[in-house]
């Protein structure tokens, strides 16, 4: 190699590494460091491949070896000053503007509150918890069989005309114990727990129900129940009673009073309608009570031994001979209503913070 040719070589690798080394130097981000790798070390279109391409390639045959020493002297200190690149954090530049004052007022954050509905739902779970009762679910979308005739409202019966039913559409090709629909009551769930565990249960079942019914002051056809179910040996309606009763007192106050009256549901037999003395004016009459002094609140009966009758298909131990039980329901919008001095159940679901708010 003439010397002439030597001095420029060593010339132009010797810039090379200064320009590598300042290029290095401003890396600042991950995208930065990948650019000078592709600029540097890129396969196709590199300076390095290209500086291969031009001089080793083309050099005299006596010069490559030296040049080649050059070359991957460059392609070393490159590769190094991308690795320490790569593994080093961000500049002082980047972190300074980055930076936060920490002696600033943080942003405050405000704490949700529960929905009135969702708090008085909770409120009925928290006091059944306490009488030893576990919380039964299942699906919104039911069949017949499960919603209707496993709860003795066989095909035809003139009590399904009391629960105004939302159904699935092109159901017809299926048998009516198989067509969906959308629950009218939390009660199929009584069936599917009783199909699933052997006696005792103590279940109560919250959860959203839907109906046909015409919306207005105190009806929507989306709404919410809490369900009871109670199933051992030797349960009497006394237990009925006791257990209701303490669960009015637990939610209304020790002051309030619970009565019976005679009702009917197809499930329950005998079946009771059950009122407490009127929380707004204690019983003495108000225009809240109709002046009577009494609220009606919730339905309940012994489990009609048909029901258990459907539940021994798959589980022989609910032989109504053996045992009994009783179950009870009770909507939940009607309780919060009453609880919070609400007179129009829509707006529990207008959304209206003005609303909502107060149960902050």
């Amino acid at each position: 190699m003439m010397n002439d040719e030597k001095l420029n070589y060593d010339q132009s690798f010797a810039q090379l590494e200064a320009e590598a080394r300042q290029a290095a130097a401003s890396l600042a981000s991950p995208e930065a460091v990948e650019n000078f790798r592709l600029e540097w070390l890129g396969r196709k279109q590199g300076r390095l491949k290209q500086l291969s391409d031009q001089w080793l390639k083309s050099a005299p045959v006596d010069a490559k070896r030296e040049l080649g020493q050059r070359f991957n002297a460059l392609k070393t200190l490159v590769e190094g000053l991308l690795e320490a690149a790569a593994g080093a954090g961000p500049t002082d530049a980047a972190l300074a503007a980055e930076a936060i004052d920490i002696t600033l007022p943080g942003t405050r954050r405000l704490t949700g509150a529960e929905h009135p509905i969702t708090r008085t739902m909770n409120e009925l779970i928290g006091i059944f918890a306490g009488l030893g009762y576990s919380v039964g679910v299942g699906p919104e979308v039911e069949t017949d069989y499960y919603n209707f005739e496993s709860m003795n409202f066989p095909p035809g019966h003139p009590a399904r005309d009391t629960q105004d039913t939302l159904v699935i559409a092109n159901q017809d090709r299926r048998s009516l114990r198989e067509r969906l629909l959308l629950r009218t009551h939390t009660s199929p769930v009584q069936m599917r727990t009783m199909e699933q565990q052997p006696p005792p249960i103590r279940i109560v079942i919250p959860g959203k129900v839907h109906r046909n019914d015409a919306a207005d002051a105190t009806h929507s056809p989306v709404f919410h129940q809490v369900e009871g179910l109670c199933v051992d040996t030797n349960i009497t309606f006394s237990d009925l009673k006791g257990t209701l009763d303490h669960a009015m007192k637990a939610l209304f106050g020790s002051s309030v009073k619970t009565r019976f009256f005679p009702s009917f549901f197809p499930f329950t037999e005998p079946s009771a309608d059950v009122q407490i003395s009127c929380i707004f004016c204690g019983g003495k009459g108000c225009r809240k009570c109709k002046h009577s002094g009494w609220i009606e609140l919730l339905g309940c009966g012994m489990v009609d031994p048909a029901v258990f009758a459907f539940a021994a298909e798959k589980q022989p131990g609910y032989d109504p001979k053996k045992i009994s039980g009783f179950a009870f329901g009770m909507g939940v919008e009607r309780i919060a209503m009453m609880k919070y001095g609400v007179s129009d159940i829509g707006q529990f679901y207008s959304g209206d913070m003005r609303f909502l708010e107060q149960f902050a």
